[in-house]
């Protein structure tokens, strides 16, 4: 008798830095939407954003790490970190198929990523071949009408925060400990990072 493969979401990004809102949604998809496990998948550069707003990627992780600490069935990769630049998902996914057969890998993405994945490297294959659970973001309305079938929209909680939001406060002297994963404030400060 077969083994139940595993399900395991993959958030890709940046996580520049990552933020409690980042972790939440991690956690929301393991408690309500039937994941075992989700991976950050931290991303050395996106192929839509510039190279130079980029925290070095290993800061990143390690800021990564330090917010998932403690937390059970939430894990950190860096499997782009030796891939050719910039990391386009298509090919990770194909990666991390050939690495992990006995694991089914869904996507997990904002409104933000799903009304703009037309755009990515062979999006219909991503579309056809993988389930996508989305989180609502403000200001990406979707049209639920038309949506694939290996994508739902998720009832996670809106979290109105951004990476940018925190790297423009932090820059302008903020103490914005609240609004990130405990201990990543002091690793941005003790490393000087913003």
């Amino acid at each position: 008798m077969s083994q139940k493969k595993k399900n395991t979401g993959l958030f890709f990004g940046s996580f520049n830095p990552i933020h409690v809102g980042h972790v939440m949604i991690a956690n929301y998809m393991v408690e309500f939407e039937g994941m075992d496990e989700v991976w950050f998948i931290v991303s050395p550069q996106n192929p839509f954003k510039s190279k130079g707003e980029l925290l070095p990627q290993e800061h990143r992780l390690a800021m990564v790490q330090t917010a998932i600490r403690g937390l059970k069935n939430v894990k950190a990769s860096d499997i782009e970190f030796t891939m050719p630049h910039p990391s386009y998902t298509i090919n990770t996914l194909t990666k991390l198929n050939k690495k992990f057969p006995e694991t089914d890998f869904h996507i997990l993405m904002g409104t933000d990523n799903i009304v703009n994945i037309h755009r990515w490297k062979e999006a219909k294959k991503i579309i056809e071949n993988y389930r996508i659970l989305v989180y609502p973001r403000n200001g990406y309305p979707v049209d639920t009408a038309n949506l694939p079938a290996k994508v739902k929209i998720t009832n996670a909680p809106i979290v109105d925060i951004s990476s940018t939001m925190m790297r423009e406060w932090i820059s302008a002297g903020h103490d914005i400990r609240a609004y990130l994963p405990y201990g990543v404030y002091e690793y941005i400060i003790q490393n000087r990072l913003l």
